[in-house]
């Protein structure tokens, strides 16, 4: 559990099977938030590209890194949200609620909040971790006719 509160490692991976369950629903096409070994799209950005530095086209699925520069990418998919181009964005975040983006770019801004029941176990290198020490939450943003 020491690893989960550590600044060490902030970029954890979507557990496979909750994953598909949402891609099912959404039909994801641009995962701005991976890296090689765990895109969850065939489009997606790494930190080499720097998804908060490309534009976020279509149906956008987010697990930002959970570091200090989350707010950076719950900033950049609420304006993402509100382009022409832009038709669903999903973030996978912890459901901090107390946090200052939360009431700048989620609150009263979001087409939906669903709070996710028990804890997620992440991914490292597609193996289960133990339960994340934080709720999670998924906050969608809807564009144009979706």
């Amino acid at each position: 559990m020491k690893v989960h509160y550590s600044s060490e490692k902030n970029n954890w991976e979507t557990p496979k099977k909750f994953y598909n369950e949402l891609d099912q629903k959404y039909n994801f096409n641009l995962d701005v938030a991976s890296d090689i070994k765990n895109a969850k799209t065939e489009r997606y950005y790494t930190i080499k590209e720097d998804g908060l530095k490309q534009k976020w086209e279509g149906r956008v699925f987010c697990n930002p890194p959970y570091g200090r520069e989350i707010k950076n990418w719950i900033e950049k998919a609420y304006n993402e949200s509100k382009k022409d181009y832009n038709e669903l964005i999903v973030l996978l975040i912890p459901a901090r609620t107390d946090t200052k983006y939360w009431h700048d770019f989620i609150f009263n801004k979001a087409s939906e909040i669903i709070f996710i029941k028990g804890r997620l176990k992440f991914e490292i290198e597609g193996k289960s971790t133990n339960p994340a020490p934080f709720p999670s939450a998924l906050i969608i943003y809807k564009g144009g006719d979706y």
